[in-house]
């Protein structure tokens, strides 16, 4: 089970909106939020003006947003005293996820899938860095935590941790902007990174690198910490690279 993140973390959830005006902005933002574990089960939002003030958004664009979580399923309105949108928790039995990312890396090209790693290479290396010259004690008892939720997670909650525990890192980096662009790469492409699949040592390979990731954050080397960082996500990569060419010619 994802714990509860970091105030950093949350806070990057309801930052304004690049894109204002538009409701699927504001219903991917929501959607990443809740998976990820940043909004919890049972968890009451905003209400419709202040969520509009926080995205910089008009409150129609926020109902918008809310219409399309609650047939997602994801968003439930009670009406009367104490009423408002609460959150829904998705079961990791309802569905497959990672179905849904396996037709997605079926369609990418390897180019893109490169691409992708490049930029996310530089938003995760350099907050692994920052986070090694910055994190606080609570920081460091947060990224130790999400290690072991690595450690004990499987499938899809196994990607959830994986994702929880890069935006830990980011929200160490105490840089408020690297923390929304970890957001955002995680909502546009965090599934996809952490597909759940490939060889069959991956859980234990997983851990030990965040792991070590963690420990050298806790000892301040920075340097190390983002070749680390660097080296894991270079990896996961080239494992998606050859689950794309498996995919495309079984």
């Amino acid at each position: 089970m994802v714990r509860r993140m970091s105030h950093s973390a949350r806070s990057a959830v309801f930052a304004p909106l690049e894109q204002a005006g538009r409701a699927e902005a504001v219903t991917r933002r929501l959607v990443d939020a809740i998976t990820l574990g940043l909004l919890r089960d049972a968890e009451q939002l905003p209400s419709e003006t202040e969520l509009a003030g926080r995205f910089g958004v008009s409150t129609v664009t926020v109902r918008e947003a809310l219409v399309a979580l609650r047939q997602l399923g994801l968003v439930e309105t009670r009406r009367g005293r104490g009423g408002g949108s609460f959150v829904r928790t998705p079961a990791d039995s309802q569905g497959s996820p990672a179905e849904a990312w396996r037709r997605r890396l079926r369609a990418v090209s390897l180019t893109d899938l490169r691409d992708v790693g490049d930029h996310y290479l530089a938003i995760a290396g350099t907050a692994a860095k920052l986070a090694a010259e910055r994190s606080t004690a609570d920081d460091m008892d947060r990224l130790r935590l999400a290690t072991e939720d690595i450690a004990a997670a499987t499938g899809t909650a196994a990607s959830r941790a994986e994702r929880h525990f890069h935006l830990e890192v980011a929200a160490a980096a105490q840089s408020p902007r690297l923390t929304r662009q970890e957001l955002q790469l995680q909502a546009e492409q965090g599934g996809l990174l952490w597909l759940p699949v490939g060889r069959t040592d991956h859980h234990e390979h997983a851990y030990a690198a965040h792991d070590a990731i963690t420990k050298a954050i806790a000892d301040g080397d920075g340097e190390l910490a983002r070749r680390l960082t660097e080296r894991h996500i270079l990896d996961a990569i080239d494992r998606l690279a050859e689950l794309h060419l498996d995919l495309i010619d079984p």
